[in-house]
């Protein structure tokens, strides 16, 4: 006869000296250990095998509860099936699809790419994916993710305005299903299926500050007061107008302070081939400046929370808010604020150019002038210094020409 047990009596089964056991009838029956822990079990037979199947620990499963379980195994018994071995399947397969997560594949592809990106890219990645997609996907088996659950987690992105995240997160989940394709892993990437489906942004020129607003920024810039970091980063970002992510993951073995030079190492600049940024004394200031604070550490300008990451990319631009310039101007802006004052200035545009590390559509011209005009951009950078100082202070400039 079953239901012999009530709440009760479950409830207040103490601990013996040795484990017993309060029979409910049917096979089910509650095991008391000695320290006082409580086992729901149920004994059957299978082909004429006596066998035991665990139904969980009281008080999580209550006594309703085990007895809905023993319910369910009678049902298999009926059907010819054994309920300990379809268990232990489905203990299997949970285990097998905790590997073939999205997740878990995403990790095993972003250790695969280690050794072809950088460590803050690679950061970058991994925060996108663990902010955007896990929460929704992450524990779902690749083989299980459909295309239109993959545009609803896209579409959340879309909506908080982050075009440009959206479709970052899409490629890269896209780059994950191929890994887990050619791994033998799943069959179908459900993200190409997407294509077209997320808005894009507008192409639009970074917000550059005009030559009239510069004096009054550098004197903010000076009297800011948020981290020193951040100040330094904004000042040298002025100086020499290199791409925020040249600065943001700037390593102080790429600085020779002897020769007052800052080569950028291929792998780290957009053309990938080496950038030389020569420095000017007030460059010098700001690294000399930065050197007490962070020059025992591999970045120039570390991660304020984890200090082996580079400086987040969104750093200088919440300075930029915070000073008041976040419609008029960006940190990538300046370099085109730097162009248009010194072209107007009458510095050689081959000069500019090769100092803002731009593209050369002729690969023979490129390679010869590669380290070229090394004198001439040396003495541009100190004199894009000296401008910047003399506005700051209010002097009238009178543009002049490098060649005189």
């Amino acid at each position: 006869m079953a239901g012999k047990l009530t709440d009760k009596a479950v409830r207040g089964a103490g601990p013996l000296d040795s484990s017993y056991k309060l029979s409910d009838g049917g096979g089910l029956y509650l095991l008391v250990h000695a320290n006082g822990s409580k086992y729901w079990r149920l004994k059957y037979r299978f082909h004429g095998k006596e066998k035991t199947l665990a139904l969980g620990v009281y008080p999580d499963v209550s006594l309703a509860t085990a007895r809905e379980g023993r319910e369910e195994a009678k049902k298999l018994l009926k059907n010819g099936q054994d309920p300990s071995q379809l268990k232990k399947q489905a203990r299997r397969t949970q285990h097998e699809n905790s590997k073939n997560t999205l997740e878990a594949v995403a990790r095993q592809w972003l250790d695969v790419q280690r050794g072809q990106w950088t460590e803050g890219h690679l950061e970058r990645v991994r925060e996108s994916l663990e902010k955007d997609i896990f929460p929704d996907l992450g524990e779902r088996p690749l083989t299980d993710i459909t295309p239109p659950e993959l545009l609803m987690a896209l579409r959340k992105i879309e909506k908080r305005g982050a075009l440009e995240t959206a479709q970052r997160v899409m490629q890269r989940t896209s780059a994950i299903f191929r890994y887990g394709i050619a791994s033998g892993l799943c069959t179908q990437n459900p993200a190409s299926e997407l294509r077209g489906t997320i808005k894009t942004k507008k192409a639009t020129n970074m917000p550059a500050m005009s030559a009239a607003d510069l004096p009054d920024f550098l004197r903010k810039l000076d009297a800011y007061e948020g981290r020193p970091e951040t100040k330094y980063g904004l000042q040298l970002i002025v100086l020499t107008f290199v791409r925020p992510g040249e600065l943001r993951a700037a390593e102080w073995s790429e600085f020779n302070l002897k020769d007052a030079e800052w080569r950028i190492p291929a792998e780290r600049t957009k053309m990938k081939t080496e950038h030389i940024v020569p420095l000017s004394v007030q460059a010098m200031e700001v690294i000399e400046a930065m050197e007490p604070l962070t020059g025992r550490k591999r970045f120039v300008f570390p991660n304020q929370s984890r200090p082996k990451l580079p400086m987040s990319e969104n750093t200088l631009t919440y300075a930029l808010y915070r000073m008041g310039y976040h419609s008029r101007a960006t940190a990538h802006g300046f370099r085109a604020t730097a162009s248009t004052i010194l072209n107007e200035q009458g510095w050689p545009p081959d000069v500019i150019e090769r100092q803002l590390a731009h593209a050369e559509r002729n690969k023979v011209r490129a390679a010869y002038n590669r380290a070229q005009y090394l004198a001439e951009r040396r003495k541009m950078m100190q004199a894009w210094a000296d401008y910047l100082d003399a506005i700051k202070q209010g002097a009238e400039i009178v543009p002049i020409s490098a060649g005189k």
